[in-house]
């Protein structure tokens, strides 16, 4: 299996537009789930670069992995952000837990979820950093992005119904 590319959404489904009342004649197409991928260490304590998001994709969730435990002292935090600097979710906390070996917990705020329903109309820059109060030791995760493409200015085509 290789790798393809593709400018714009796949629809997928048998009935574009809706004629009807009934299984057969309403609209069942919907746009293709996708993933990007990662890599984050404990040496990541500036923003990196893990992948960039087309224009107007609607984010579904992050899954962090933890492949090599985390085990600051104090506060082991995995931030993932805009090259802005805006934060999208975050895995960890002012806790003296070490980020264990597994599947991270990932915490999404309400004041992120207007970027989740639409990254906006030019492709977007998703980073990590990872901090730490105490004093940093081993460490390593990865993140994968859950998307949907869509055109870039954020619709489906055909639209929702």
């Amino acid at each position: 299996m290789g790798f393809a590319s593709h400018l714009g959404p796949w629809l997928l489904g048998t009935v574009k537009n809706t004629t009807g009342t009934t299984a057969g004649t309403i609209r069942n197409m919907g746009a293709t789930v996708v993933t990007q991928t990662g890599l984050t260490t404990v040496n990541d304590t500036t923003a990196t670069t893990e992948f960039v998001l087309p224009a107007g994709a609607q984010i579904i969730e992050f899954f962090v992995d933890i492949t090599t435990a985390y085990a600051g002292t104090t506060g082991n935090t995995i931030t993932i952000q805009t090259a802005a600097g805006n934060s999208l979710a975050t895995v960890g906390g002012a806790t003296t837990t070490p980020l264990a070996v597994g599947r991270a917990t990932v915490t999404v705020t309400g004041a992120q979820i207007g970027t989740y329903l639409n990254v906006g109309s030019t492709d977007l820059i998703v980073q990590a950093v990872y901090a730490c109060a105490g004093t940093a030791s081993g460490g390593a995760a990865t993140i994968t992005c859950v998307y949907v493409v869509r055109e870039s200015n954020g619709s489906a085509n055909p639209s929702q119904v």
